[in-house]
């Protein structure tokens, strides 16, 4: 019998379709942020809407440009001492090949750094929504800057930079329930803990002013979060990311009926924003999980993020904290759920063979995903209070009482959202005037 020749690997070579597909994913990622705006900004009162929808659009101009200069070398350039990465070689993406492969793949570093750019870009937008009505949009605009350097680099080297501690340590996060979620919710918390309520809040109504921008904007979440996840798996040569895409319409389904079904219980309706905030929990909660678990497990995952996360909305009128757009009941819960089900869910079929406690696993990597949680949360709720804190004391974080009452947008912004002036559709000389005994209605504004 002739001795075995053992032949070296080959190395990977660049695939055309898996670095289109990989440009895709990063286009769907990056409309999630004006998505986010939409959604955000339906939510808020009409004297807010334009402020709301630029604390998100900034977000995309300060990241991009912080990601280039340095960002992508300190969350996935050589690792140092676990905490940290770093290239010098990246700085300014400066000496990268445009047929340089990402290590291990076969995609271009370029396309893998322009898609994790995206999430850079989305995680400190959605704090926003916790924000709203009241800081002023210097201070926001230099709190992104800091956030992302402090808290968001680090802490995507720890969850999926080579070297990073939680990396390291097996931590499961498909596409971002700790490093995007729980990072932006818990930031979100620490953030109002400093800079307080708004004016009237638990007095005043402040219902959404747009629930169709509401719809569109969750519509497009929806749509642009199949990049967001299916997209994590860098390729499409097996099947792995087909699971991630197909877990993701699953468990968002599955959330947006529990969530509706427990308002029905709990309040009597069934409302557009319980339909839209159950949709987006379904997708915060599955993001972590989806690679891991079978589609079965997906309707458990989404279902209990539901109704966990339409529960967790309430707290803050329990625990007096003005989260204005809910950040900290759908995204840190809903991160939260997502990365410990894990723990429970692990089919061992998907993404790895990690199996969790109903699947013959034990509980071992459930413990590995309270380590990379609390972690995150701790480090992200602790350091953003900090910023804010600084920024506070030094510039001012809010505005004045009464630009907040009179409206932020154009206070910061010298604009309005909708221009009433010509609702009537006629010039004052041929206006009908209204028969004397009817009611004036009133805008909530």
């Amino acid at each position: 019998m002739a001795p075995a020749i053992t032949l070296a690997a080959e190395a990977p070579k660049l695939s055309a379709a898996n670095t289109g597909f990989m440009l895709i994913c990063s286009a769907l990622v990056l409309i999630m942020t004006p998505g986010l705006a939409f959604f955000y900004g339906g939510m808020v009162r009409v004297k807010s809407t334009l402020n709301m929808l630029m604390m998100s659009f900034i977000s995309m101009g300060i990241v991009t440009i912080l990601w280039v200069l340095y960002g992508f070398s300190l969350a996935f350039g050589t690792d140092k001492g676990s905490f940290i990465g770093w290239t010098s070689d990246w700085v300014g993406l400066s000496n990268i090949g445009l047929t340089e492969l990402w290590d291990g793949y076969t995609i271009p570093v370029f396309v893998f750094m322009i898609f994790q750019l995206m999430f850079a870009i989305i995680t400190p937008a959605l704090i926003s929504g916790a924000l709203a009505d009241r800081v002023k949009f210097t201070a926001w605009s230099l709190f992104i800057a800091l956030w992302a350097t402090v808290v968001y680099f680090p802490v995507a080297h720890w969850v999926w930079g080579a070297g990073g501690w939680a990396f390291e340590l097996g931590v499961i996060d498909f596409a971002g329930g700790t490093a995007v979620h729980i990072n932006a919710g818990a930031a979100a918390l620490g953030v109002i803990l400093v800079i307080g309520k708004r004016v009237g809040f638990k007095k005043d109504p402040m219902r959404p002013h747009s629930l169709p921008l509401v719809m569109l904007g969750s519509g497009l979440l929806w749509f642009g979060w199949f990049g967001f996840n299916a997209g994590s798996w860098l390729g499409n040569d097996d099947g792995v990311g087909a699971l991630m895409f197909v877990n993701t319409q699953i468990a968002t389904a599955a959330a947006m009926l529990a969530w509706l079904a427990y308002e029905k219980i709990r309040h009597g309706a069934f409302t557009t924003l319980g339909a839209a905030s159950g949709a987006v929990a379904g997708l915060v909660a599955i993001t972590p999980s989806g690679g891991a678990v079978s589609p079965l497990g997906a309707i458990a995952v989404g279902a209990i993020a539901g109704v966990l996360c339409a529960m967790a909305v309430g707290l803050k009128y329990k625990f007096g904290y003005d989260d204005s757009l809910d950040v900290v009941g759908v995204h840190l819960v809903g991160g939260v759920i997502g990365s410990l089900l894990i723990g429970f869910f692990a089919s061992g079929k998907g993404q790895s063979t990690v199996e969790g406690l109903f699947y013959g696993g034990g509980l071992t990597q459930f413990w590995k995903q309270c380590a990379g949680v609390f972690a995150v949360l701790g480090y992200s709720l602790v350091v953003s209070a900090i910023l804010a804190f600084l920024i506070d004391k030094t510039m001012g974080m809010r505005v004045t009482e009464d630009e907040e009452i009179a409206g932020i947008d154009q206070a910061e912004h010298a604009e309005t959202a909708y221009d009433f002036s010509g609702a009537g559709g006629g010039s004052a000389r041929t206006a009908v005037p209204a028969p004397a005994d009817t009611d004036a209605k009133k805008v909530d504004a």
